[in-house]
């Protein structure tokens, strides 16, 4: 399993233990940003070899920090 943080704007668009997708995002110079749809969470660059494979997750954990909210998603590796 792995499990990546994902930045979330806004409280109260998901909860801890929902399933959620995944969309990937990728630019022509090999880096690729992943969404938690429908675009409630964003993920920071990740370079090729770090992609994330998996289009399903879990929610493991909603963190709520001075800069926003976190998702701690869990998925297949």
């Amino acid at each position: 399993m792995r499990q990546e943080r994902f930045k979330m704007e806004r409280e109260g668009l998901v909860t801890e233990g929902q399933q959620v997708e995944i969309s990937e995002r990728s630019a022509v110079t090999g880096q690729y940003t992943y969404l938690v749809e429908p675009s409630i969470a964003m993920s920071g660059i990740y370079r090729t070899g770090e992609r994330i494979m998996a289009r399903k997750g879990i929610i493991k954990k909603i963190e709520k920090t001075e800069k926003g909210f976190y998702l701690l998603v869990e998925m297949e590796s």
